[in-house]
């Protein structure tokens, strides 16, 4: 096994900013960059651990680390690789001596059920170990380090050898565990109670073991949960709850102090990463609500892709949060410590594994949610940020700083980040370059300054509260359930905590009074008049658990001047019988100050259940007249859009005085009814408006006949391609012509030709081909060449049935050591690659953008990907060939389905439905869409070019 390899300074400065307090971040001598107020050492490295996924912290100031050396085996050859014969490991990390260094390594549990374990936590003897499809508890009863008791607490969770799976679980505040899952479903689990989550989306893929999957399922809330998912579940298994839902893989979902829960989410797109505050219950819409879309299926003319991809323009989704562009984001914690320093007190961390990097942000109250503030590269291994870094050394290596892959960060019990490094050249599309295994742990603390583990003694109050005050978040969960023990002793305390803590402490006192009976309750029922609104929302979070309290906390707060309290009561509402909703949502709805979506959105999940009622009640409180109706009773109409609501908002998208954006508002929320009528005046509007809005509706004709709107209105009458119907008759003629042997051979040759260079002439071509109606004489021709046909999926399929030509000579060390020409790779790239990906000024729509490519591959993988696309396809753009009963051939990105019909978006962009009653075969391709370097025919000197061209592009 190679030695751990240990990063070497750099020579440049970073500069950043904390809170306040600008500091310059310069090179550690293990070759980070950070603040020059904070020092970093290499805690861990190979061989006490290997690829770390995750990371805890217990008691005694130990670190706890899950492996994933097995880590896609399918994918990764295990005889190549370092490997586990019997299982992944969970192992305790320990400095004995205080000396900032790991100086003992122990197997705490080595468990073949453990394959690429993504979560750990640790409470008192119990470990907890997130690894789908199974959320498993091991238990130490006698102290010796090693599990005496196993139990799978929960299971049915999707993603089996698969990092969109379950992840890690925190304690929260309210005695709860929380917990996330990604969109690898489908997600079928049953808690200790008996109450069954059902969960999924149209996603499949990534692995061998991840191939059946639907949206559209309900579980025993009456609700349709979607994509991934945050939760929440009682230690003992029970009260399983979805918190919110609809991301695509949230790495980890943290509760803080108060009860806010932070997260991150990503895709591949290159402009799509995300940081967000998550309210509860909230949509943060990756797929179609109902999971049977993805994003690619409702992107509407004009809009950008991020704005596309989490759904921002739709009714009922909760605000993306800070778009961090490329990358893969991984773990996610708040410090609520000042070991640090002030400067650090409350930020929010989020690691992004594909960006080298954490980013820190100091997020602040916003109106009714937060606003995440300006965000830094916190801990970073490059000189400056990723978007320029010259990722490759002269022989093409890829450069060992850029292989730092922050797969988790925690606090330890003294307050010093601990951050996880996978420590890999590549990162995503389930591979690994790294052949020994290499991992990292490393501390960052204050410079010139020791931070010394305390010692708690959990069997005494005064150790359970100097442990509720540490920053470890699960090391004071398990002492929050000691305290619950302790009451009434505990309460005078915890009161005075509450009063005279600063406000994080205050927030966990106030969550753990509301659990010590009448007296401690009291306590947080006078919370509810507190100065801060913070707390306020917190002591109204707690009291929701106590029902006898529910409603007078709501009389109470009902004139509360806070949005963000008003908006927390109308969450609150949402699972509360209608007799309660109309006691207290008027008030709440006439203190909505209008441009507030999460004040907003939480009204409309609260309305969601009884909309024409609440349309009606909000009409005759806002004004009946649609043409003047206020900012509010707009945004209320676009959220609530009930059936109801079709005459008023046909009225607006009508009324030439009001200004565009207020009719297209209009027309977007009646393409979210669904009913006939809806449907029905779309129609009439796709044809009275006026452009551009006469486009818009017509837009969504087109949009809705395959999904809400397909058994309302007679499409088949509406009009159809007649563009594809004509060059699909053509194409017969010629190929009729072909075979007719008393035609001259140079016509009969011309003709096939003419097929080989049309992109739907070769699809028939290739229609025929798969049903052998191809004699010999003409298979030859063919294979010399539909390797030139102008459409990419025509010369991928081709690989079924002939040979692709081969590049000769070709070397990437070579490649990436030639000085590429920008001028000359934009011309490359607009020829092949710009009719299906938007890069600089194509703007293709087929493949993922490429805008920003060079922020989250080195030139060494994007080259790499350029050359052999097989190797990792990117998630969503899995090719799909289904052919109908008729013979006809569909080939492209699955990008809609429900139980009717499917829809398949073509590489010409073009979107086609398909009723699954006309379905011959359906198979999806191992193969990916993007022809490789070789069927391109492009020579060393024009992959450079290329290269070097998407360094240019979407880096400013």
């Amino acid at each position: 096994m190679k030695k751990s390899l240990v990063f070497y300074a750099f020579a440049c400065l970073l500069y950043t900013a904390c809170k306040n307090n600008s500091t310059t971040s310069s090179a550690t001598p293990v070759g980070l960059y950070i603040p020059d107020s904070l020092e970093a050492t290499l805690f861990a490295a190979s061989p006490m651990i290997h690829n770390p996924t995750n990371v805890d912290v217990d008691e005694r100031g130990r670190l706890w680390v899950t492996e994933a050396v097995n880590y896609r085996n399918f994918n990764n050859d295990s005889t190549r690789f370092f490997h586990y014969n019997n299982g992944d490991r969970i192992v305790i990390l320990e400095d004995t001596n205080d000396d900032g260094k790991a100086d003992t390594a122990i197997t705490y549990v080595q468990d073949e059920q453990l394959r690429s374990p993504v979560g750990i936590a640790v409470f008192g003897n119990k470990v907890v170990v997130s690894c789908s499809p199974n959320l498993i508890v091991y238990t130490d009863l006698n102290g010796d380090d090693h599990p005496d008791k196993k139990e799978v607490l929960l299971t049915g969770f999707g993603g089996f050898d698969h990092d969109h799976s379950l992840h890690a679980v925190f304690g929260g505040p309210d005695g709860n565990w929380y917990f996330n899952t990604g969109n690898a479903g489908p997600h079928h689990v049953t808690d200790k109670s008996g109450w069954s989550l059902r969960s999924g989306s149209l996603y499949t893929g990534g692995t061998p073991y991840n191939q059946v999957n639907q949206g559209q399922q309900v579980s025993d809330d009456g609700k349709v949960w979607v994509g991934g998912l945050a939760l929440r579940v009682k230690p003992d298994g029970t009260g399983l709850k979805v918190m919110g839902h609809n991301f695509r893989n949230s790495y980890e979902v943290f509760p803080d102090s108060y009860g806010n829960m932070w997260q991150n989410d990503n895709d591949d797109q290159v402009v799509t990463c995300r940081a967000t505050w998550l309210m509860e219950g909230g949509n943060a819409g990756y797929f179609s609500s109902d999971g049977t879309r993805y994003w690619q299926a409702g992107q509407r003319p004009g809009q950008d892709i991020f704005t596309a991809h989490w759904h921002q323009d739709d009714p009922g989704v909760i605000p993306a949060g800070d778009r961090t562009g490329a990358g893969a984001p991984t773990g996610v914690l708040r410090i609520e410590t000042n070991e640090l320093g002030a400067g650090y007190y409350g930020m929010f961390l989020s690691s992004d594994a594909g960006r080298n990097v954490i980013f820190g942000y100091s997020p602040a109250p916003d109106r009714s949610g937060y606003n995440l503030g300006k965000r830094i590269n916190l801990i970073t291994s490059l000189s400056g940020d990723n978007e320029s870094y010259v990722w490759n050394d002269s022989a093409g290596n890829s450069k060992k700083e850029s292989w730092f892959r922050p797969s988790d960060v925690a606090v330890g019990t003294e307050g010093a980040l601990y951050v996880a490094d996978w420590y890999d050249p590549v990162v995503g599309g389930h591979q690994m370059e790294d052949t020994a295994a290499i991992g990292r742990i490393y501390r960052i603390t204050p410079k010139n300054r020791k931070l010394v583990k305390p010692s708690y003694d959990l069997k005494a109050i005064e150790g359970q509260l100097a442990a509720f005050k540490s920053p470890a978040i699960n090391v004071r969960f398990v002492a929050a359930e000691q305290l619950v023990k302790q009451a009434p002793a505990a309460i005078a305390p915890l009161k005075k905590m509450m009063l005279e803590g600063d406000e994080f402490l205050q927030a966990r006192a106030t969550w753990l009074l509301s659990r010590m009976g009448p007296e401690g309750i009291a306590a947080v029922v006078e919370a509810l008049s507190s100065k801060s609104a913070q707390l306020r929302a917190v002591a109204f979070r707690a009291i929701r658990n106590v029902p006898e309290k529910y409603l007078e906390a709501l009389e109470r707060l009902k004139d509360d001047p806070s949005d963000f309290v008003q908006r927390e009561m109308a969450v609150s509402l949402e699972d509360q019988s209608f007799d309660i909703k109309k006691r207290f949502l008027p008030g709440i709805a006439s203190k909505y100050p209008g441009n507030d979506r999460w004040y907003l959105e939480a009204l409309g999940a609260a309305m969601d259940d009884h909309a024409g009622y609440w349309y009606g009640y909000l009409k005759n409180s806002f004004g009946s007249d649609p043409t003047r109706w206020s900012a509010q009773m707009a945004d209320f109409a676009w959220r609530l859009h009930p059936v109801e609501a079709v005459p008023d908002l046909v009225i607006r998208a009508r009324d030439s005085a009001l200004n565009g954006s207020d009719r297209s508002t209009a027309i977007t929320a009646l393409a979210f009814v669904r009913s006939k009528a809806a449907a029905s005046s779309m129609l009439m509007l796709s044809d009275k408006l006026p452009f551009p809005l006469k486009d818009e509706a017509t837009y969504w004709l087109g949009f809705r006949k395959d999904n809400d709107w397909a058994s309302y209105l007679p499409w088949h009458r509406l009009g159809s391609n007649l563009y594809v119907q004509k060059k699909l008759a053509a194409a017969k003629v010629d190929w009729q012509t072909a075979m007719d042997k008393r035609q001259p051979p140079n016509e009969r040759n011309g003709r096939i030709q003419n097929l080989l260079a049309d992109s739907i002439g070769g699809q028939y071509l290739l229609d025929l081909l798969a049903a052998d109606k191809v004699p010999a004489e003409w298979k030859s021709v063919i294979s010399d060449k539909i390797f030139d046909n102008p459409d990419p999926g025509v010369r991928l399929q081709a690989m079924k049935y002939f040979k692709a030509p081969a590049t000769t000579g070709l070397d990437a060390k070579h490649v990436l050591a030639l000085t590429g020409n920008a001028g000359n790779g934009k011309t490359l790239f607009a020829k092949n690659c710009g009719s299906c990906h938007k890069a600089g000024e194509t703007n293709g729509n087929v493949g993922p953008e490429l805008n920003g490519i060079a922020k989250k591959l080195a030139p060494p993988d994007l080259l790499h990907a350029i050359i052999n696309p097989d190797a990792a396809i990117v998630f969503g753009y899995e090719p799909i060939e289904v052919k109908d009963r008729k013979g006809a051939t569909t080939f492209g990105f699955l990008i809609s389905e429900n139980d009717q019909s499917l829809v398949i978006r073509e590489l010409s962009g073009q979107r086609v439905s398909i009723n699954k009653k006309d379905i011959a075969e359906r198979i999806t391709q191992t193969h990916s869409l993007m022809p490789s370097a070789s069927a391109m025919k492009l020579s060393e000197q024009e992959l450079a070019d290329i290269l070097a061209f998407l360094k240019t592009v979407g880096n400013n």
